[in-house]
Parts: structure tokens; sequence; C-alpha cells
């Protein structure tokens, strides 16, 4: 069975061409995905307080905020989406993510750090403070599960959870302390409201992350069944470990320093992908991404219009909705034992 399984993530002995993940991929129904995704963006755009068709810089506002802020939304719904799959795949767990281990509570320790080194930092030193803690956090945590010997679904979020717990406390403690609280209540309200032009360039990076994942696709994937297989079929377990984690700190760092904490968005749309596509990370990438740019773009038009034309922030959508959904995936795997 580990033979056929390798063999379908590697290709080998498969008599189709060698175009034949192009055409798995583009099936009717990612197609159909797609066309949603994009009449989404298109209702995204057409949202806002501010009067594009009756005002005489009405064009001009929409180029400025509304193209920009959909841009945002679908490269950060496909970042914190992408995200979720890998650690999920590396870590064996359905239950984890950037939230439930604590990768997005040490971004923003790494926030407030540059903050506290630089009174007016940029965005690039913004995010290279919060790529770095994120990857720092996300190897401390590989480090307790290596500790830890009972692996139970359950207790994997649990430590995650907690580790994010005594970084968010401390990050709370440091902002009281040096008089920067309000840069932490900031950063924990993840919102759009603010994106425009010269604002969210950088997320485009996040183009760069999805390419290099789905180059490492069979190797992350392999590194899923564990560091026994993996080592036996000649490949550096902790290498592409470390690969995986370079990744994800990149995305998430990037994510909050632009548009602060998304929770639960990496929880939710790899497990919804996963029961109707299997394991598989190289065909689960663009499903994965297409699935988080139009939850993402949900949310965010829900935020918008609840209480319009006031905005709520679009993370308290997501965290609302998240916790449902992580407590139904609970309760699920109870019930398959």
């Amino acid at each position: 069975m580990l033979k056929n399984t390798i063999q379908k993530m590697f290709g080998a002995g498969d008599s189709q061409s060698p175009h034949s993940h192009y055409e798995k991929i583009w099936t009717k129904p990612f197609i159909l995905a797609i066309i949603v995704v994009i009449i989404l963006g298109v209702i995204s755009m057409s949202i806002g307080v501010y009067d594009i068709r009756g005002k005489e810089d009405g064009m001009e506002m929409f180029f400025i905020t509304r193209i920009p802020r959909t841009a945002a939304l679908m490269l950060t719904g496909a970042a914190m989406a992408m995200s979720g799959l890998v650690m999920q795949l590396i870590t064996q767990n359905r239950l984890v993510e950037p939230t439930t281990t604590g990768t997005i509570e040490w971004a923003g320790l790494g926030l407030l750090f540059v903050y506290l080194l630089f009174p007016a930092p940029s965005l690039v030193l913004r995010m290279t403070g919060a790529i770095i803690f994120s990857f720092i956090g996300t190897m401390v945590f590989f480090l307790f599960l290596r500790r830890v010997k009972l692996r139970s679904s359950l207790i994997v979020p649990i430590i995650g959870i907690m580790l994010g717990a005594v970084i968010s406390a401390f990050s709370t403690f440091m902002g009281l302390v040096f008089q920067m609280s309000q840069n932490v209540e900031t950063w924990f309200v993840g919102s759009f409201a603010s994106i425009q032009v010269g604002r969210y360039e950088y997320l485009w990076l996040i183009v760069v992350v999805t390419f290099l994942i789905f180059i490492y696709a069979n190797r992350l994937t392999l590194a899923g069944l564990g560091e026994d297989v993996t080592t036996s079929l000649g490949v550096s377990y902790n290498k592409i470990i470390l690969i995986g984690t370079g990744l994800i700190a990149f995305a998430v760092g990037i994510v909050a320093a632009v548009i602060g904490n998304l929770p639960f968005l990496g929880l939710i749309v790899p497990n919804i992908v996963s029961m109707f596509r299997g394991d598989n990370l190289r065909s689960n990438l663009p499903w994965v991404c297409v699935s988080g740019i139009g939850a993402l773009t949900i949310a965010d038009i829900i935020s918008r219009t609840v209480i319009m034309p006031f905005e709520v922030p679009v993370s308290l959508i997501l965290g609302t909705v998240g916790a449902i959904v992580f407590i139904v995936i609970l309760l699920r795997r109870r019930r398959l034992g």
C-alpha cells in the first residue's frame, strides 16, 4: 500500500502523458471554482462606502483602493490556506495551522521587537522581523513535538495553542512596559481597511512562495509519511522540514506585517479540500489556494456589509466561523474513533 502511495506521488509506473497533472487540475469543477472566485472578486470591488460612480475622482479611487484590496484578499487567502496545508502535512495532524501552532503569535512578537528597535520602521523591516520570528517560533514548536511522546491529534494543537498564548501574553506585557500596546492591539485586529496602492505590493511575493511549494510538493508529501519512510527513500527529512518551515514563515510573516492576525483560515480550507481530494499536496495546492481566496473574500464581503457603512474586522468573522469549524472537526474525529 505504501509503495502504491509513493508511486502515485512521484508518477512511477504512470503511463499517462507528462501533462497528466495539468489535466487533472484543470477539470470542470476547478474551472467553475475559479469562475466563482472571479465573481466574488467583482462583488468585492463593487462594495464600498465611497461613491466611485457619482464622484469626479471615483475611478481614481477605484484603482487606489478597491483593486488593491481585492488583490490583497486573493493573495492573503491563498497564503494562509497554503501555509495551513503544508503545516498539516509535515506535522501529520489535521488540527494544525499557523493559529494553532503559535506561528502567528511569534510573528506579532517579531513586529513588536522591530517597533522597539526602530521607532518608525518601514514595511520591509516589519516583514523581516515577522518572518524571522515566525521561523523561530515554528521551529520551537517542532522541537517541542519531538520531545512529546504522546502524539494524539489533540495534543499537538494544544501544545501550539499554549505556546501561542505564552508568546501573546509576553507581547502584551512588552507592549505595556514600553507603551506600545496600541501597536499590539492593532496587529491582533486583522483588517483590509487600510489597504491601498503602496501598502500591499509585497504580498505579491506570495506567488513566489506558491511556486516553490509546488516545486517541493512531492518531497513535502513524502515528509508527511514520517521521518523513517522519508529517510529510507534517500530524502533528508530535516532538510525538507526546514524548507517547509521557511516557506510557511515567509508567507505568514508577510501577511502578519501587511494585514495582521487572520485566525483559522489555514485550518478550515485544507480540511475541507482534503475531505474530497485526499492528501496529495501537488494536486490539492491549486484547490486550496482557490478555496482560500474564496473563503477570505466572502468573509471580507460580510465584514463590510453587516453593519454598513461601518466595517467589522475580517478577523472577527474568520475567528467565529473558524472556531465553529474547529469544534466540528474535533467532534467528527471523535465520532470516527
